[in-house]
């Protein structure tokens, strides 16, 4: 039996029903599973752990070892032969900034997708609606070398049909399509999809500078995720974000997510109540910044994001560049088990990134 096969138990269907008790079992004895493969296969990562004052085999999230996600620029990461290697992703950057580089093999991309599409169905309905890609027309023309930006295209294009990019090549608006398509699909249900600075700069913006509008229908949806830096440097807040979609294209449910191509397929989704949430697949731990302890509900701290996902490469417990707070577990008013949370933005000696990255800040 595969390690994936042990999923069963996650509940698919149900991708945010597991209680706290039942869940920190099952996290904790698969993240073990995963911590003693990569420290078998990776030899950079089994240097790491063994100088980590941790305990053997974790009986708690907490203890699991995390690395630093800012790693995976400066180390090749990976734990399974490069001949097995089916597909490398990239983080987003800026000119001359190292990337992050993610190894995928085909157990492991296939688990993605399925795991994202679970979290996605959540939200959207298991049924494929007619979607529109808020970015360039051109973005996917390589499929064996991904950028964060691209993958997630790639990703959440799956769950929608009849596709239409909202940008030419040159990321200028196609409006008179997005206005015949609209009046096509949108008794349908029109999905959406983009990262958040990409559809405020290109959809937003260039809709109120030809002072026109858009109606995506009374059942539409748009998720988006990435780019939040720049928009709070532009005093946007989410719920300026969102009233502005309302009045410019008519998108009535809005979702934000919190994700990264370090963890592709482990995203946490924006519920109706704004807060992020963590699903069977995924956990989040807010640190305090100095003692690296964990911080109690309502404390401000970094965030370590844990996935069950990544085999492929050790990136399974990370430690990352973001403040963040937990809000609360098992009793948001949205009836999601799991933890909630809200990102707070970067941490101030974090290296800034690129507006592309499918990170929130």
């Amino acid at each position: 039996m595969s390690y994936y096969d042990h999923f069963a138990a996650l509940n698919a269907d149900q991708p945010y029903g597991l209680p706290a008790a039942e869940k920190q079992r099952l996290l904790v004895a698969l993240l073990n599973e995963l911590t003693a493969h990569h420290v078998q296969h990776s030899a950079p990562y089994a240097k790491i752990v063994a100088s980590l004052a941790l305990p053997a085999v974790a009986q708690r999230v907490e203890e699991v070892p995390f690395i630093p996600v800012r790693l995976f620029k400066h180390l090749d990461l990976l734990s399974v032969p490069r001949a097995e290697v089916f597909k490398t992703l990239t983080s987003s950057g800026t000119s001359g900034q190292a990337v992050s580089r993610i190894y995928l093999d085909r157990e492991n991309a296939a688990m993605q997708t399925r795991v994202l599409g679970a979290i996605v169905a959540g939200f959207l309905g298991k049924q494929r609606r007619p979607m529109v890609v808020v970015d360039a027309d051109n973005l996917l023309a390589d499929r064996r070398q991904f950028n964060a930006r691209a993958a997630g295209v790639l990703g959440f294009s799956v769950y929608g049909k009849e596709h239409a990019y909202a940008l030419d090549a040159g990321m200028a608006l196609k409006l008179e399509m997005l206005e015949a398509y609209c009046d096509q699909h949108r008794a349908r249900g029109i999905y959406a999809f983009g990262f958040t600075f990409v559809v405020w700069k290109f959809l937003c913006q260039a809709l109120e500078r030809r002072g026109s509008r858009l109606d995506f229908g009374p059942d539409s949806i748009l998720i988006h995720g990435g780019g939040w830096k720049k928009l709070t440097e532009e005093s946007v807040s989410n719920e300026v974000f969102k009233a502005t979609l309302l009045e410019r294209a008519g998108l009535r449910r809005v979702h934000n997510y919190y994700g990264m191509v370090e963890q592709t397929g482990s995203i946490y989704m924006e519920c109706e109540h704004g807060h992020l949430h963590a699903s069977n697949y995924a956990d989040v731990i807010v640190r305090d910044p100095i003692s690296f302890k964990p911080a109690a509900v309502g404390e401000q701290g970094v965030l370590q994001v844990l996935s069950l996902l990544p085999r492929s490469y050790p990136g399974h417990s990370l430690l990352t560049e973001d403040v963040g707070v937990l809000l609360g577990e098992d009793d948001c008013p949205c009836g999601r088990m799991g933890k909630y949370f809200h990102v707070q933005g970067r941490m101030q000696s974090a290296e800034v990134r690129g507006c592309s990255d499918v990170r929130q800040f």
